[in-house]
C-alpha cells in the first residue's frame, strides 16, 4: 500500500499474541496484493485496465467497491474512486484493511491493540488497565510538533488527510486538481477506520466547507488545521481532546 504498518499490543494477551499478529500481517499483505495501485498484477490494476470484470474479481474487491460507492453518495461526491476514468479506492481501502486486521486480533483474544497504517490508526481496548490510548495529531505546519492529542478507549479510529507527509495526493474529484480551499490537514475520529479514512479524504477534498457535513455524520468528530495555521473542530471533538 506504499506505506508502513505497525502493531502495538498491550494487556495480558500480548505475550501470546505472535500468531495472531502474524495472521493480521498476512491479511494486510493479501489486501495489498488485491488492491495495490503500484502493482500491475493486482486485481484492482487488472480491473482498471479492463482485463477483469468485477464478477471475476475476489469478492473482497466487490465489497470495497460497494463501500466506495456508498461513501461517494454519503459525501455528496467528495469521496470518489477516481476521476477522468480512473479507479483508485485507496482513500478507503487502507482504513478498511486495518480495521479488519484489528478485528482479526480481537477474535483471537488480543483486544488491547493499536494498529498504525501510515499514520491512520485503529485502536481497541486500552493501553494499560484503566488508561485510555493517547494519540498525537501532528502539526502539518511545524514538523515534529503535535497540534492536539486525542484520548480514547474501546474501538476508536483516527485518520488524518493532508499533504504534509506525501505531498498533495488528494484532489478535488470534480476537477482533478488540488483542493482550492486550503486545509493543511484534517483528522477524523470514528469507531472504525473504514469510515474515518473515507471521511477524512472527502473532507480534505472539500476543504473547510466540509465542517457542516461532518457535524451531521453520526459518531464522527473532526479537527482541522487551515493553511494559515488556524484550527477548527466539530462540536463533540472536545470529549476526546486532551492537553499535555
Amino acid at each position: 500500500m506504499g506505506t508502513v504498518f505497525s502493531f502495538d499490543i498491550r494487556g495480558e494477551a500480548a505475550a501470546q499474541a505472535g500468531a495472531a499478529v502474524e495472521a493480521a500481517a498476512r491479511w494486510l499483505h493479501r489486501a495489498d496484493a488485491l488492491f495495490s495501485t503500484y502493482k500491475p498484477d493486482s486485481e484492482l490494476s487488472r480491473l482498471a485496465r479492463g482485463e477483469l470484470t468485477a464478477a471475476e474479481c475476489d469478492p473482497l474487491v466487490v465489497e470495497v467497491l460497494e463501500l466506495c460507492e456508498a461513501a461517494e453518495v454519503r459525501s455528496h461526491g467528495w469521496f470518489s474512486t477516481g476521476y477522468a476514468g480512473g479507479l483508485d479506492p485507496t482513500g478507503l481501502v487502507k482504513g478498511w484493511a486495518v480495521e479488519r486486521a484489528s478485528r482479526l486480533l480481537a477474535a483471537a483474544g488480543v483486544s488491547d491493540t493499536c494498529i498504525n497504517g501510515g499514520g491512520d490508526i485503529q485502536l481497541s481496548g486500552q493501553r494499560e488497565p484503566g488508561l485510555p490510548w493517547r494519540i498525537g495529531i501532528s502539526d502539518p505546519l511545524h514538523p515534529g510538533r503535535f497540534v492536539a492529542v486525542v484520548e480514547g478507549a474501546g474501538e476508536l479510529a483516527v485518520a488524518t488527510s493532508g499533504p504534509a507527509e506525501r505531498g498533495c495526493h488528494v484532489v478535488d474529484p470534480h476537477t482533478g486538481a488540488p483542493p482550492r480551499d486550503g486545509l493543511a490537514s484534517i483528522t477524523v475520529l470514528a469507531r472504525g477506520l473504514t469510515a474515518a479514512d473515507a471521511w477524512a479524504t472527502a473532507a480534505f477534498a472539500q476543504g473547510s466547507a466540509s465542517r457542516g457535513w461532518l457535524e451531521e455524520l453520526p459518531g464522527v468528530e473532526a479537527f482541522a488545521v487551515t493553511a494559515f495555521g488556524d484550527t477548527w473542530s466539530t462540536a463533540g471533538f472536545g470529549q476526546f481532546a486532551r492537553v499535555g
